[in-house]
């Protein structure tokens, strides 16, 4: 147990006489030592940060000289220098060490919390200032963006980075509603709102005219947030739209995306640039929200009883129209399964765990749906590195885990208080309720580190524990906060249902059956830490309405250097690590080691796993692994990934410890199908969960990359009359040698610092027909390798081999060297043989086939990003002058009927690698560095840049 002098609060007068002490908390050291500034103790290093432009390979961001604990990886203090570090770029102004950036941050909370009464003496404010600093430092946590932005700067200090807006059902309220929009939006933040207050189009206004409806209200906000963030760094927008399953246009709510994503398959088939980003995709509506269906326990329990369900009338609320129920939820699950959307919110469990009930009802969530309070109100949130709790002999340490759930607590109740907000309205609630959003990443890797499957009884296990004793240290905390500084404004009028909702989460937390002894120890002390909340909650009530909640730490887990993100499992087994020179290698998550340890495989048997797993990507058949242990490594993507209702049981355990809820996508294979849907959409109600979100691979046009158009249907032959009698002999190609003399390009080129030289020679009319390449030092391995590849490429393009074949296969092939190249028009290169192919594809193909397979040269790619068609850059002759290859010479067959067979070349399986890359393919493209973006929880960021669609 906590000695009492740490966590009481010093109030009244004190037993030595009359004189009294201020109010305050006492702090307690977690990770740094009397006498002893964190910094000191750290090694730091100068590091230079130079970004490119992936357009036309210019320099769009450099500063020199930076500074950075020697532990940070190089991405994660690219990251944060480009996107933290405050001052005119150049400039003595400018941030250039992350002691500035943490001391610019701190120093607000820690003066703060002096001015305000937080702390009962100096010495707990400087235990507060030292061990924030230490624990930023050090990775073991992060603020969320907003804060790193604004805190401790001349512009508004705010904090927050989720909101959620109101409408009524009049005009003036949908303009306020835009404007409010656009101006969260501006600032980089996100909003959600419920439009069910609007009168449907089947009602009728004070005018005798019939309304507009919703639904039409929303093309004038999707309209703008489409503008405003054309201007940003991505996009898709940070917006969510919310509508009532009761409310009489639902079913044209649902139907909106499904619609536009007709529409966009006829205008691409048509020959309309419909790619994301592409110059037509504006012309389509509602494609900057996410959708989500408010479904209520009544129409849930229609849906199990296949029975009717009432559309009420938004002013009155009689029943206008009565429809079953299944057929609704039939249409939900058809409409998510052609385009994603929309998501489903349980509104009555929402509202069952609502602290303020009395305030108001939750009506919307903010983009990700994991912030769920009052409407007009915002959640700043911090996330706490799961991983840095990990001990060597695999037990989780409990103590400091709680220790810094307090000081995160603290500092951001603190936050709350010297705050700015972008409206009237906003600021008030949210100073009233102060919501709070604390949660965690790296949970995936804890799991797979220990030695639990994702999907597992002991997986859960390990989360639900963890999580109840995050959420119940950080109410205890709260009562301390509310006994120091009194509780939230609107407490007094929520108290009964605060108090309710304390004994629920402390009910869910006796439910939790721990496996081993690492569970037990967590959920031993989280019971300890409910019964405090119950005890100190009833004698102090609390400081703050909302908690706990799970984001998608999209920045901030890269700037942890966080293996996964939220409460997501690993993406893969395999990762990109950017490296001090430039360039990038792949390697095999750290994790992976870590597990097989833990799992007794001796160091040569788990080598031997662990280059399996290099090679091929997942774990299928790795020599010597037990196929017990293969759900151990199960991961999102790849060879064997996790079920959806596998992400859906975990979500279900770890729910019922969070104030608010998790941001997550269900993942589901192209071939899942519209009852798979309803499924998880069921049991997500059943399992009491708040939010769920779906999306099934390539049930989307729009692609970060320009996609394939579609290839031209072959042409049925005529129907054979009659058989030969004597069957005709193959046809074989016949090899259309290179004249003596014959034109070619010599290309120098470097990869990550390596470089090489390549010949390519082509016939008199142009086709390609010899590739020479020159790597390596002459008599070497490699050189002689290179030589045999060379001759058997140039031999296979001289019989008539497509160099588009050769450029879908080695293109993305990933190997080492890689990284950046002196090519403006290919300014990343997963490896030579990536590099080669793109530029042979750039010289040598004409456009159309180029564009199919997603590689342009840097004035097309200028050309996209302005709106333009880079086709017009090609004229008719351009393309007509480029040849992929020989043509195919038949050689004399013998008489026949038949038309000779047509030689097709079949390309090898897909290995893991394009396996992956296909399923991130729905993934937007970074508009900030040009990189496919990966998925974090129902949002999107960047490991290249840090940018994200979310929350961050």
């Amino acid at each position: 147990m906590k000695g009492e002098d740490m966590t009481e609060t010093v109030s009244g007068p004190a037993r030595r006489g009359k004189t009294t002490v201020r109010k305050g908390l006492k702090m307690r050291r977690i990770f740094t030592k009397p006498g002893v500034h964190p910094y000191d103790e750290i090694t730091w290093e100068r590091r230079d940060v130079v970004m490119t432009n992936w357009r036309d390979g210019s320099i769009n961001f450099e500063q020199r000289g930076v500074e950075f604990p020697d532990y940070w990886s190089v991405n994660a203090a690219n990251i944060v220098t480009t996107k933290y570090f405050r001052g005119a770029v150049g400039t003595p102004q400018r941030e250039w060490s992350l002691k500035q950036l943490i001391d610019r941050v701190v120093r607000v909370y820690t003066e703060t919390g002096r001015e305000h009464g937080y702390f009962a003496t100096d010495e707990d404010a400087e235990i507060f200032d030292h061990e924030l600093k230490y624990t930023l430092a050090h990775q073991v946590f992060a603020f969320n963006s907003p804060v790193w932005f604004n805190v401790g700067t001349k512009s508004p200090q705010q904090v927050s980075a989720c909101f959620i807006l109101s409408v009524d059902d009049q005009m003036e309220s949908i303009l306020d509603w835009y404007k409010e929009e656009g101006v969260i939006f501006k600032g980089g933040s996100g909003s959600g709102v419920n439009l069910s207050r609007i009168r449907s189009s089947k009602e009728l206004l004070s005018s005798g005219g019939t309304a507009s409806g919703p639904v039409s209200f929303m093309r004038g906000a999707d309209a703008s947030a489409g503008t405003i963030k054309s201007g940003g760094a991505t996009r898709r927008a940070a917006k969510m739209v919310v509508l009532d399953v009761d409310h009489p246009d639902i079913a044209e709510f649902i139907q909106t995306k499904a619609r536009e994503e007709d529409k966009i398959r006829a205008l691409r088939d048509a020959g309309f640039d419909m790619d994301l980003g592409g110059k037509d995709i504006v012309s389509v509506q509602y494609q900057n929200a996410n959708n989500s269906v408010r479904v209520s326990d009544e129409f849930m329990r229609a849906v199990e009883t296949d029975g009717e369900f009432g559309l009420r009338a938004r002013l009155n609320g009689e029943v206008i129209e009565t429809i079953k129920a299944k057929d609704l939820f039939r249409l939900m699950a058809q409409a998510a399964w052609e385009c994603a959307d929309p998501g489903v919110q349980y509104d009555d469990t929402i509202n069952d765990w609502h602290t303020s009930p009395e305030s108001g009802r939750i009506t919307a969530s903010n983009p990700c749906s994991e912030y769920l309070h009052l409407d007009n109100s915002s959640c700043n949130l911090a996330s706490i590195n799961l991983l840095k709790f990990l001990r060597e002999d695999n037990t989780f340490d409990v103590e400091p885990f709680r220790d810094l759930v307090e000081l995160i607590i603290t500092a951001m109740d603190i936050s709350i208080t010297f705050a700015d907000f972008p409206t009237e309205r906003i600021t008030e609630t949210t100073r009233a309720f102060r919501q709070l959003g604390i949660g965690y990443a790296n949970l995936g890797a804890l799991l797979m580190a220990t030695g639990h499957a994702y999907d597992s009884e002991g997986g859960r296990a390990l989360a639900a524990a963890i999580t109840s004793l995050m959420t119940g240290t950080a109410y205890r905390r709260s009562a301390e906060l509310a006994a120091a500084v009194g509780p939230y404004d609107g407490y007094a009028r929520n108290a009964d249902a605060h108090k309710r909702v304390m004994r629920k989460h402390a009910a869910a937390n006796d439910q939790v059956r721990t496996l081993d002894e690492v569970d037990k120890a967590i959920h031993t002390e989280a019971t300890r830490e409910w019964a405090e909340v119950l005890r100190l909650g009833e004698k102090n009530g609390y400081r703050n309405a909302q908690a706990s909640l799970l984001a998608p730490t999209g920045t901030i887990g890269l700037m942890m250097d966080c293996d996964t993100t939220g409460i997501e499992p690993d993406l893969a087994l395999k990762k990109f690590k950017k490296l001090v020179g430039g360039g990038s290698m792949e390697i095999v998550n750290h994790t992976v080691p870590r597990a097989l340890r833990k799992l007794g495989y001796p160091g040569e048997q788990a080598e031997a796993i662990i280059a399996f797993i290099a090679e091929h990507g997942h774990i299928v058949d790795a020599p010597g692994l037990k196929r017990e242990h293969y759900e151990v490594f199960d991961c999102a993507m790849g060879e064997r990934s996790i079920s959806p209702m596998g992400h859906v049981r975990m979500m279900a355990a770890t729910q019922p410890f969070l104030s608010g809820a998790i941001s997550k996508t269900v993942n589901m294979q192209e071939t899942a199908t519209v009852e798979d849907i309803e499924k998880v959409y069921f049991e997500g109600w059943k399992m009491g969960l708040k939010a769920l979100a779906i999306y099934r691979d390539n049930c989307k046009v729009g692609q970060p990359l320009s996609v394939a158009k579609k290839k031209a249907e072959p042409v049925a032959a005529a129907p054979v009359v009659a058989a030969p009698a004597v069957p005709a002999a193959p046809a074989r190609p016949v090899r259309k040698r290179l004249p003596k003399k014959r034109p070619a390009t010599v290309t120098r080129f470097s990869v990550a610092g390596a470089e090489g030289y390549m010949t390519a020679s082509s016939y008199p009319d142009n086709g390609l027909g010899e590739v020479f390449l020159k790597l390596g030092k002459q008599g070497s391995t490699l050189a002689g390798v290179m030589d045999a590849f060379s001759m058997a490429i140039s031999i296979s393009l001289q019989y008539g081999v497509p160099l588009e074949t050769w450029v879908e296969k080695f293109t993305n092939m990933r190997f080492e060297p890689a990284g950046m190249t002196d090519d403006p028009d290919i300014r990343m290169a997963t490896s030579f043989m990536d590099y080669i192919f793109r530029r042979l594809a750039l010289d040598h193909l004409p456009y159309e086939s180029r564009a199919e397979l997603g590689i342009f040269s840097a004035e097309e790619r200028a050309l996209q990003v302005s709106g333009e068609d880079p086709a017009s850059l090609h004229t008719t002759e351009d393309v007509a002058a480029l040849a992929q290859s020989a043509p195919v010479d038949q050689a004399p067959a013998q008489p026949a009927v038949a038309a000779p067979p047509v030689i097709q070349i079949q390309s090898a399986p897909v290995d893991a690698t394009e396996s992956h890359g296909r399923r991130t393919a729905d993934a937007p493209m970074c508009m900030t560095c040009g990189t496919n973006m990966r998925p974090a929880g129902s949002c999107y960021v960047c490991e290249g840049c840090g940018s994200t669609s979310g929350c961050s």
